[in-house]
């Protein structure tokens, strides 16, 4: 089940996909995608990013590979829905989007072993861990500065439910800037699995429903600027689209 919030009519609604491009609220009445405003897909509690989970975008930013995952915090002031505009802070030099496969959870969950941690998992959605690469250095990790700006986080714009999507290490992951595929990638390259993360996140902290975990990018980082149109897909999951704007 692909599930959504959205206004139409000026009302708050939630309510899941039934066919190409039409929604149909708790009530039954049907709407079409082109017209809602969508909101988050549900209110998200403590998002978990990686700063490397692929080996390609590792070598692409010329770093050496991890041993262990590297996290930091995605702030619910980055968070922003489908299609709202993400903001280009005045003064960046780099700014540019990751595509990444957000892993929704939905069950609590402490010291949790890797062999029972997909029984968490409520769902998927896309997601697009925007940066600004003028901060990303050993200076300043965690990176914050980079990752934690208003706007710099959209999410959905579908809670996918796991059994919908089965085998979540065989999507096809790409972003498209202003309709030019930048980024092609496979979560089938991950260096650390789904499994792996949480046993991982759970040996020192407590996971809670609607927590996120963001589970990397892969190579094919590139700049975008205001007016640029940034569109994240993944196989099953749904297309992410943002503008960017400039902020002064």
């Amino acid at each position: 089940m692909k599930q959504a919030r959205f206004v139409a009519g000026g009302r708050p609604l939630e309510g899941r996909l039934v066919g190409p491009g039409v929604l149909v609220d708790v009530d039954g009445e049907e709407h079409r995608e082109v017209d809602v405003e969508f909101r988050l897909p549900f209110e998200p509690g403590t998002v978990l990013g990686l700063a490397l989970n692929y080996a390609d975008h590792a070598t692409e930013m010329d770093v050496e590979l991890p041993t262990e995952p590297i996290p930091f915090v995605k702030p619910r002031n980055a968070l922003l829905p489908h299609r709202q505009a993400v903001r280009y802070p005045a003064g960046t030099e780099y700014m540019h989007y990751e595509a990444e496969l957000a892993v929704v959870i939905g069950r609590r969950g402490r010291r949790v072993k890797a062999a029972d941690a997909m029984e968490l998992v409520a769902g998927y959605t896309v997601a697009n861990d925007v940066t600004i690469r003028d901060f990303v250095g050993n200076f300043y990790r965690p990176p914050l500065r980079a990752k934690c700006w208003d706007t710099f986080g959209p999410l959905g714009p579908y809670l996918v439910s796991a059994d919908e999507i089965g085998d979540p290490y065989s999507l096809g992951i790409r972003t498209y800037v202003n309709g030019e595929l930048r980024q092609d990638g496979n979560t089938r390259d991950f260096m650390h699995t789904i499994p792996e993360l949480i046993e991982w996140f759970t040996s020192f902290m407590t996971l809670e429903p609607n927590d996120v975990i963001l589970t990397g990018t892969p190579k094919g980082i590139s700049h975008v600027y205001p007016g640029d149109v940034m569109r994240v897909e993944i196989d099953g999951v749904g297309s992410l689209e943002n503008p960017v704007v400039a902020d002064g």
